[in-house]
């Protein structure tokens, strides 16, 4: 028995018969004794530190001394009577003589530092049952991992539990919600393709359903990958490799930031069309600049965090668990390259359809007939960006919250998760109802641009009057 003295393991054959707090209690210790295996300390300040790293601290009426030891290897001789379980501390004992009711926290030090999503459990020996119990012992959750809270003086440890909890159902949920965003960006695409000629009569309207293209295609590439990389419930793998879950990290990194950058290059054009009156832009130097900035600038910053992070290394730039970028803490991980982005674009949208709406209240009718039409095409435009903004943005803020969360936080935790599953798998289906399907709706009762050259009659009363 390497590794254990003879005197510990004598202690652990007479913790059949008797509990170690009595024998720390019976033993006569008037100061600190530390041995390569054993560490006892005589608190008398309700708290003891230096336990091989662990401390506890007592909160109760105490009359005398506090004794609490620590043991090395103690806990590898102790019965496992979980197999689901391990043990992943020291055990440390604590006795007192106290009166009335008893807190104990000890902070462990952990072993083997807990994975995501595991649970750890506080529990004492049970000197009846001869077996770990949980009774009277709570772990302080994922903020404070070491930490337990008891409420009678025991011989302490912490177990970890072997596999990560899961979110029920979720599997099942995600496939079922990607189809379904799947296939409204497919109908919205073949709508597109419909009424394209009909209905990009001016140069906002070129703009807008050329951008709606656009993030219609960027979010269904980043939804087909969602897909493929995500796995069954309570499976370790679905089979991907570490370079498959690369390339499908490096794809939805890319196409998801181009989705929002194609949004901002939509807001942007629209917000210099109302500060410059409107003034005619070629629909080519539109096209060019949303080009720009809705591939290019996405590209440059998945390209820079690539090789920043170790040209994509696992558990540097993505997950292995996920196959998505990684999250270390606040502004810490490669999520923020995306995270960040986004929040900025949110913004800038918010703040530029606010100013364009306050410019087409300034406006009064205009004899040219031009003029109104991108005036009122534009109102389509913002009524795309209103609703589309809060709804990426707002999916993608629980997609942050479920990187912070831990499952072991509770309920709010399964919630967000939730959330998130079933707002990702109606973004596609938001952008067909506000987009193509909208329109189409509209050409077929004459509401859209019909041969007279009539800009959406019906709908250029203003977006916030609209009913």
């Amino acid at each position: 028995m390497t590794g254990i003295t003879p005197k510990i393991f004598d202690i652990f054959l007479i913790l059949c018969d008797t509990n170690i707090e009595a024998l720390i209690k019976k033993s006569n210790i008037s100061i600190d004794r530390e041995k390569k295996n054993l560490v006892v300390k005589n608190c008398n300040n309700k708290a003891c530190d230096g336990l091989f790293n662990n401390s506890v601290s007592l909160h109760a009426n105490v009359s005398g001394d506090i004794k609490t030891a620590a043991f090395k290897n103690l806990q590898d001789y102790l019965t496992k009577n979980d197999s689901n379980r391990t043990i992943n501390s020291l055990v440390v004992s604590t006795a007192a003589d106290v009166t009335g009711e008893v807190m104990i926290v000890i902070d462990f030090d952990l072993q083997k530092q807990r994975p995501r999503d595991t649970e750890l459990i506080c529990v004492y020996w049970d000197n009846y049952t001869h077996a770990w119990s949980e009774e009277g012992c709570a772990w302080k959750g994922p903020s404070a991992e070491g930490q337990c809270v008891c409420n009678h003086l025991s011989s302490f440890a912490v177990l970890m539990s072997k596999t990560p909890l899961r979110v029920p159902a979720l599997s099942m949920l995600t496939t079922v919600g990607l189809s379904i965003s799947i296939m409204s960006l497919i109908v919205n695409l073949a709508i597109e393709m419909i009424v394209w000629q009909q209905v990009v009569k001016t140069n906002t309207l070129y703009l807008r359903h050329a951008a709606q293209v656009n993030i219609s295609v960027c979010l269904l590439v980043a939804d087909i990958c969602f897909l493929a990389s995500s796995k069954p419930d309570d499976a370790e793998s679905n089979g991907q490799t570490s370079v498959w879950c690369r390339i499908f990290a490096v794809l939805k990194h890319f196409f998801y930031l181009a989705m929002f950058f194609w949004m901002l290059a939509l807001s942007s054009t629209l917000l210099h069309q109302a500060v410059f009156l409107f003034h005619k832009v070629s629909k080519k130097t539109y096209l060019r600049f949303s080009i720009l900035l809705g591939y290019v600038c996405p590209l440059l910053i998945v390209f820079i965090t690539f090789l920043a992070n170790n040209a994509g290394e696992e558990g540097s730039y993505f997950s292995s668990d996920t196959c998505w970028l990684v999250y270390n803490g606040l502004l810490k991980g490669s999520i923020f390259t995306f995270i960040i982005p986004v929040g900025v674009i949110v913004f800038f949208n918010t703040f530029s359809m606010l100013v364009v709406i306050m410019k087409l209240l300034e406006h009064h009718k205009n004899d040219d007939t031009q003029i109104d039409k991108e005036k009122a095409a534009a109102k389509t435009v913002i009524r795309s960006v209103v609703l589309l903004t809060p709804i990426f943005g707002l999916t993608w803020a629980f997609g942050l919250m479920i990187m912070i969360l831990d499952l072991t936080s509770g309920d709010v935790a399964y919630a967000v998760n939730y959330i998130f599953v079933i707002l990702n798998a109606f973004q596609g289906f938001f952008i067909l109802m506000y987009g193509s399907l909208w329109c189409l709706v509209l050409l077929t009762m004459g509401w859209c641009l019909g041969s007279e050259g009539e800009v959406f009659k019906q709908t250029t009363i203003f977006i916030l009057t609209d009913s």
